[in-house]
């Protein structure tokens, strides 16, 4: 079982990159399952659509993950609501539209639980996420209540998402992060058989600041004339990670970053 889980989307050209790639990637690569955070995703970088969503379920993505831009496109408050695939971080103020977990079943019948959390450091207030994943984990196992579990979390700092690597090591599949749109370079399988990555990187335009136009964004740091922050409108490349899933444990066999096209290269 091979599971493909894509970063941050960001504006045009990462849901372009996604349009006109997935299918042929799925099947160069065998991948069984897709999973997208796609909260960058709407042509100004922020939040995402309706028909954004319906574009990519066409395209070969599973589920939709978001994080703290979900609502920035008022429209996605009433979808989320029907479209089960659509997921919000978990530990999201309640009562909030949509739901942070869903257990999906393939083809073949096998059960995938996708988590969605959003860190405490540096981000919009939620509740506390170390004490929103152990009532996960005390209501939910692996191998009883699904297959596979991945867990996206989506957070700015490197500690606070290495810590929840290890806390969910053994008890999911993969637990990878998103938020800070650059993907980094230690994906591996943790002692008890989790596969992780601190950051999956974005879905977009690497000659940019973090997605964004960069001319614009320097002007904006050194405090000069600029607008509102834009998506940079070039090549994108997809980055994320594939993982060999193992039906017998639920864990994984192995992990990989997976970057495709533009800017970046394949290490």
């Amino acid at each position: 079982m091979k599971i493909l889980f894509l970063g941050d989307v960001v504006g045009s050209a990462g849901c372009s990159k996604i349009t006109n790639n997935l299918l042929d990637q799925i099947k160069i690569n065998k991948i069984d399952f897709v999973i997208v955070n796609a909260e960058n995703a709407a042509e100004s970088g922020v939040g995402l659509t309706k028909k954004i969503c319906e574009d990519f379920f066409r395209c070969g993505v599973n589920v939709i993950t978001t994080g703290n831009h979900v609502w920035d496109q008022k429209d996605i408050m009433k979808f989320i609501d029907k479209e089960n695939r659509l997921l919000r971080p978990k530990n999201l103020f309640e009562p909030s539209p949509g739901k942070g977990f869903g257990i999906f079943t393939t083809s073949s019948n096998i059960k995938i639980g996708v988590l969605n959390l959003m860190g405490n450091v540096f981000m919009k207030k939620c509740d506390d996420v170390f004490k929103a994943s152990e009532e996960f984990v005390n209501e939910f196992k692996l191998k009883k209540d699904y297959d596979f579990l991945i867990v996206d979390f989506h957070g700015e700092i490197t500690s606070e998402k290495n810590a929840i690597g290890h806390f969910f090591d053994g008890k999911a599949t993969l637990v990878v992060g998103t938020h800070t749109h650059i993907p980094t370079n230690d994906a591996r399988v943790l002692k008890s058989g989790t596969a992780y990555q601190t950051d999956a990187g974005m879905c977009g335009d690497y000659d940019s600041v973090i997605g964004m136009n960069k001319d614009n964004s320097l002007n904006r740091f050194m405090k000069k004339d600029s607008v509102k922050h834009f998506p940079a409108k070039g090549e994108a490349t997809l980055s994320g990670v594939i993982v060999d899933c193992n039906i017998e444990t639920g864990l994984a066999t192995s992990i990989k970053s997976y970057i495709y096209g533009g800017q970046l290269k394949s290490i």
